[in-house]
């Protein structure tokens, strides 16, 4: 068993060392596959934030990985990486059962963490400064500086590889980082402390605590030691963050919700699509902040695209996430009941009710795979995140109309164009109001894709080199030469 656990309970990793909640206080882990207990983890309280403060603190002054050889500091993240994969099977299947999802999706969550270290590693010896000409009387130059100690606060969706993707950079740069864990599933994350255990990562550097409460969640981004604010999750907990950093003026970066829309044109191939919507609403159970949640059909394809996507909603497999069967729950009982009013309001809104529309009569957190036809694009259901199994259908008959309603909400996270038409994929997705636009497949992209949104979906990019610099600050040295 790894370091993270002693006698069932997962600790907090902290500079290096294994502790237990302040008090011995912990937190019940459910699986949402059986609404039954998992496991239990220990809740780090204000002792245990103070001395991760401390601890990161005195990391960031020891130069600890900032001092390092950039090379050097690389190759340690390689180690990481390759610590995360011995520790993978192991961290799958808890995470699969804390969390709901899959266990073949548990498994790519830690080979996608592993990636980011191996990325970001390959890197870490790159950030490089510019010379500025001025002329012969001047020497001028730019060099990245870590901002310090970065606070990330990672969500339940996919925590082990959401806290990779803004760990690795944040190591690349020489950052000291703490790490919050979600409440909901945090034994998987905690996990991620014994790779970094092992690979010999400077004590202090990193500190994973487990289920911060809302407001220790608080005085941990309102801290005067947190140089840097690394956020994923719901806007209105964003926007939270952003009034408490306002204050201390703490740069901070920002990956919040979406509802985002595949614009279906009459060219489209079906099968194409239906390839796309199985993953892009139906993967991890639609918790998924860049999934399909709005799909804008040409009218001359509409029905045949609804009877199509109510046929897959209905004959996915359903099951506990061990079972890697199609589709499986959401993560607790409070987002299956905030999914199931969404879906609720949508009726009452004239939607018609395609596929699904309730929860499944089965032990667990089931809510059926739905597709909603003919919404009103003001609709409520069509203008909130619902982050559950649920999409929204609607037709259009112009390029015009379908690009005003693909941009007709206050998010602006992903969206998608489906047409054979390269001309207009390149028209229409110039005009998408969105941090990245797919085209023929959803999900398209990678690790070294930018990845961020617009309006409420948030500012700043993870993934890709251009993520790296949102880890450092630039310092311009301009010199005389006069004599």
């Amino acid at each position: 068993m790894t370091q993270h656990m002693r006698d069932g309970l997962a600790r907090n990793y902290l500079a290096g060392d294994w502790v237990e909640g302040d008090g011995g206080a912990a937190i019940a882990v459910e699986d949402p596959g059986l609404a039954e207990p998992v496991g239990d983890c220990a809740q780090a309280g204000e002792a245990t934030l103070a001395r991760a403060l401390e601890t990161a603190r005195a990391s960031v002054e020891r130069g600890d990985l900032a001092d390092m050889q950039p090379s050097a500091r690389g190759r340690l993240m390689l180690r990481v990486a390759q610590e995360i994969r011995a520790i993978a099977d192991e961290g799958a299947v808890m995470l699969c059962r804390e969390s709901g999802k899959t266990l073949e999706a548990a498994q790519d969550e830690f080979e996608e963490a592993a990636q980011y270290f191996e990325y970001y590693g390959g890197v870490a010896d790159k950030i490089e400064g510019k010379s500025i000409p001025l002329g012969p009387d001047y020497a001028d130059y730019t060099v990245y500086e870590p901002f310090g100690v970065s606070a990330q606060i990672v969500p339940w969706n996919f925590p082990v590889s959401i806290a990779a993707r803004s760990l690795a950079p944040s190591m690349a740069a020489g950052n000291a980082t703490i790490i919050k864990s979600p409440e909901l599933d945090p034994i998987g994350l905690a996990m991620l402390g014994t790779a970094l255990e092992r690979a010999e990562v400077p004590g202090g550097a990193v500190s994973i605590l487990n289920g911060i409460g809302p407001d220790l969640g608080a005085r941990l981004v309102a801290s005067s030691e947190i140089d840097q604010i690394v956020f994923t999750g719901s806007v209105t907990t964003g926007q939270a963050i952003l009034r408490a950093a306002a204050d201390p003026v703490t740069p901070s970066l920002m990956e919040l919700g979406g509802k985002s829309a595949a614009v279906v044109f009459e060219d489209a191939n079906l099968d194409t699509l239906m390839g796309s919507l199985k993953t892009g609403i139906f993967y991890n159970a639609g918790q998924v902040c860049s999934a399909m949640a709005r799909v804008l059909v040409h009218r001359s394809l509409y029905d045949a695209a609804v009877e199509r996507a109510a046929a897959l909603a209905n004959g996915l497999s359903v099951g506990h996430g061990l079972e890697n069967p199609d589709h499986t729950p959401v993560a607790s009982a409070q987002q299956l009941t905030r999914v199931e009013e969404l879906t609720s309001t949508a009726r009452q809104s004239g939607a018609r009710i395609a596929a699904g529309g309730a929860r499944l009569d089965r032990p667990g957190y089931f809510m059926a795979p739905t597709i909603l036809a003919d919404v009103d694009p003001a609709s409520r259901v069509a203008q909130e995140e619902i982050f559950g199994p649920v999409t929204c259908m609607t037709p259009f008959d112009t390029e015009a109309e379908a690009i005003a309603m693909a941009n007709g909400t206050e998010f602006g996270l992903v969206a998608g164009v489906f047409t054979r038409d390269l001309a207009r994929a390149h028209r229409v997705a110039a005009k998408l109001r969105a941090g990245q636009v797919f085209v023929n497949e959803w999900f398209a992209g990678g690790i070294a894709t930018p990845f961020g949104g617009v309006g409420k979906s948030g500012f700043g990019r993870e993934k890709g080199l251009e993520a790296l610099y949102n880890y450092v600050r630039t310092k311009n040295i301009a010199i005389s030469l006069k004599g």
